[in-house]
This record gives structure tokens, sequence and C-alpha cells, in this order.
């Protein structure tokens, strides 16, 4: 039975990524980077100064802080292990397709969490939730589709990602000797209880709690990860020309490509680039619908912003720190130990030491981030508020499941990820393109404003948008 379905879900996966999502994707971004005259450049910088400003409300989540949860779900375990197996199992080629897929993917991003703030909903005390199965229902009057997504998300987080994170944790592990014989050792077994303890901890204090925590994990982290990858990168910097050239040649050999799809750079980089940075699956718009701002596109332009962190910093990061060390990538050497071989190729045994560190903190603010997005999915499915006691219960069981990842197989919680993570995108992917007119809309009304030298209020009678909605009137 384990066997069948560990085929079942490595077939479906391989298909996903071979004839469905790479084609959607890239289709999606492109279309949203010509409809929205390339936002993710015009607007980089207006981005990163929406970062700094302040709240309305004393009790409101501010866009720096709906930034945070986003991005400590998008910044995870991924950013390391998952960018490790694409060079690993693709080639030098898997970065520069996991950079496309982060450039054409911002616009996409941008769009999603633009709606997610239009068709936000009031929680009664001044704040605001949403995201995808929202406005699903809201502009195309389809709740069971809202609800679909809504299912498919609380699978993907609370199980797909959060078992995967917990192995990725625990793998960083089997470098050290405690770890013994990987068949009968106790270590995922500790490990996992040790992290399964944690996060319920966390999460039991509830969404405000995973707010504060991550708003002051993540920078931290993942300042102190590039940091570490600069030193490196300057360490080894007479490598770095063969590693670009590298990177380009991998990326456009065709033969390779199209000799073995499944192991390709180009699959390879889309999958990880897609599971790294989220952008287009519908995750980050329900963190983004709860920012406090005053114009729908203040929030689109700051996830977008998290999309560049991820991928074009962190993930740039590790693939950098890996490749400019000498360690020739290999099917055979996957995963964190690559990266702490790596590692230690330039920093000693201090490079096994602060990728399990890194590991452990990148683990910790994504398993407690995406608890987050499933509590809204929930009462979205329940159409009120589910009580205290109900997430409670949900969030132990969460916790269970990251016990249970730290003890599966490394190709069963990879391909399971992506599957849950693919039927997410499938789902949202048509639905944005089919509601992308007030994104865009909004987007203009912003862009138009600024130039008049004011800080853009939205209105949504000034798109011309009708219906009924919670904020904007």
């Amino acid at each position: 039975m384990y066997e069948w379905f560990y085929k079942a879900v490595e077939n479906t996966s391989n298909f996903m990524y071979s004839y469905l999502l790479i084609i959607l994707l890239l289709a999606v971004g492109l279309y949203f980077t010509i409809r929205t005259k390339c936002v993710q450049f015009r607007f980089l910088g207006e981005s990163i100064r929406l970062v700094t400003e302040k709240k309305e409300g004393k009790d409101s989540v501010s866009a720096f802080q709906a930034l945070m949860v986003s991005t400590a779900s998008r910044v995870g375990t991924g950013n390391i292990v998952g960018v490790a197996n694409a060079i690993a199992i693709g080639g030098y080629g898997a970065v520069f397709w996991m950079w496309i897929i982060a450039i054409v993917g911002g616009a996409s991003a941008f769009v999603e969490s633009t709606l997610a703030q239009v068709y936000k909903k009031s929680d009664g005390k001044g704040g605001s939730y949403g995201g995808p199965a929202y406005y699903i229902e809201a502009a195309l009057g389809k709740r069971w589709l809202g609800i679909l997504f809504a299912v498919a998300l609380i699978a993907t987080y609370a199980v797909g990602f959060n078992m995967l994170c917990s192995f990725n944790l625990v793998t960083s592990l089997s470098q050290y000797s405690f770890y013994g014989d990987p068949a009968t050792s106790k270590v995922p077994l500790i490990c996992g209880t040790i992290l399964a303890v944690l996060v319920g901890i966390c999460a039991l204090g509830g969404g405000k709690r995973i707010i504060q925590v991550t708003s002051f994990l993540v920078p931290v982290m993942g300042v102190t990860y590039i940091l570490m990858a600069v030193v490196a990168m300057v360490l080894n910097a007479s490598n770095l020309p063969m590693v670009f050239r590298e990177i380009f040649a991998g990326a456009f050999d065709f033969k390779a490509i199209f000799g073995g799809f499944a192991g390709s750079a180009l699959m390879q980089g889309i999958k990880r680039g897609l599971y790294s940075n989220e952008a287009g699956v519908g995750s980050a718009p329900n963190a983004a619908a709860a920012a406090d701002v005053s114009h729908p596109a203040k929030q689109g332009l700051v996830q977008m912003l998290s999309v560049f962190i991820d991928t074009l910093l962190i993930c740039t990061a590790t693939a950098m720190m890996c490749l400019s060390s000498g360690i020739v990538p290999s099917a055979e050497l996957t995963g964190a130990p690559f990266v702490q071989t790596a590692l230690a190729a330039s920093f000693g045994s201090f490079g096994n030491y602060f990728i399990t560190i890194s590991l452990l903190l990148f683990a910790f603010t994504t398993l407690i981030g995406n608890l987050f997005y499933c509590e809204g999915c929930m009462n979205y499915i329940a159409g009120r508020t589910l009580s205290a006691k109900f997430i409670k219960g949900f969030y132990l069981l969460a916790s269970i499941v990251v016990l249970v990842g730290a003890l599966l197989d490394f190709g069963l919680v990879w391909n399971l990820a992506d599957v849950l993570m693919g039927i997410m995108a499938m789902i949202n992917l048509p639905v944005i393109v089919i509601l992308s007119k007030p994104a865009i809309a909004a987007l203009h009304d912003y862009h138009r404003q600024r130039k008049e030298g004011k800080d853009p209020v939205f209105r949504a009678s000034s798109i011309g948008l009708r219906g009924n909605l919670d904020f904007w009137k």
C-alpha cells in the first residue's frame, strides 16, 4: 500500500509539472507582466518604500507585518534544502529557471495580493481578513470553488509543507555523529517530537503571537543568512565566473532538458522556485488581506517584494554558497547534506552548525506561518469564526503532523508537497486571470495618485467597481 501511494504521488507530481504547471506559471506570469507594464521593475523602489509605512490602527496589522507573515511561509527550508535539491538533480541551470519564475511571478504576486485587499472582509473589530477563497466567492459567486481552494490550502500547508519542513530539518542532523545509523536512529523521532511541541506552544497563542514571532525572527535570520553567503562568495571569489558560466550554459542545455525532463534544470528550477516563492499559488493573499493600508495596490507591491526577497536574495544566497565552494552537485548528494558539505569546505565544522541553526529558524517560522493561513481558511469553510477550542484542537493535530513528517522518506514528502501546492496553483492562477481587471485598474489608480503627489487612497467607485464590499466604499 505504501509503495503504491508513493508511486502514485510521484507520477502525479511529474505529470503536473511536465505538462500543466510549467505552461500555466510562465504564461500567467508573462501575461501579468505585460498587462501591468512590468510592475515588478517599475515599482520595485516604491515597494521598498511602502514596507516602512506605519499602520493606522493600534491593533491592526501593518504592511510590514503582513509581509513578514507571508515571507515566513515563503522563506523556509525550501530556500536551503529545496535549492540544494534543484541543483543536485537538475544541475547549475536550475538556478536560472528559479530566477525566471521569481521575476515573472512577481507580477502574479502583485495581482493576487491586490485582489485579496480589494475583496477583504471586516472582522468587526477594526481588522480584516481574506484571501483567494474570499475573492473567488465575492467576484465569481462560486462558494463551492472557494471551499475547494480552502481545503487545498489547508492540506498543503498543515500537511504537505509542514511535514516537509520537519523532514528537512531532521536531515540536517544526519551529518553529525550522534545521528548514528539512519536505519535505526532515534533522532528523527526525538527531533520531530521536540519541534512539534514547540510549534504547538507558539501556535496556541493565536494569530497575534504568530505575527509577533515572525515579525521578529524573519528579518534577523534573513539578513544573517545573506551575510554568510556574501562571506562565502568573497572567500571563493575565484570560482564565481565559472559558476555563472555554468548556470547559463546549463539553463539552455536543451538536449539535457528534453532527454530527461523530470530531472532537468528547467523542471527542477520551476518546481523548487514555485515551492520557494509561492507566487501565484494563493498563499500570500491570506496574509495580505490582513494588512491595514489606504490602497490595495500598496499591499500588492509589498507582497511582490516578498517574492524577490525569497528567491532573488535568499535562494540565490544558497546557490552561490554551494556552487562557489567547489563541491560538484550530484544526485547522490542532495538536500541539507549538500549545503552542509559545501559550507564545510569554506568554513570548516562551523558551516555544519550554521546550516542546522538556519534550518531550525527557517523551519520554525515556516511552520507557524503556515498555520496562520489555515485558520482563515477553516473559518471560511465553516462560514463563521470557529471557536478557540476547535482551533486549538486543529493546532494539536497539526503539531502531530510535524512529528510524522520527520519520520517519512525523502521522495514522498517532496512529491506530496509539490502535488498539493500544484492543486492550489491550478485553482488560483486561472481565477486571478479572470479577476485581474480590478487589480490592474487599482494599479493605474495608485500610479495616477502618486504622480499627483498624493498618498493614494482607494475608493472602489473610482475604478467602477460595484458589489458587496466591506471596505473601500
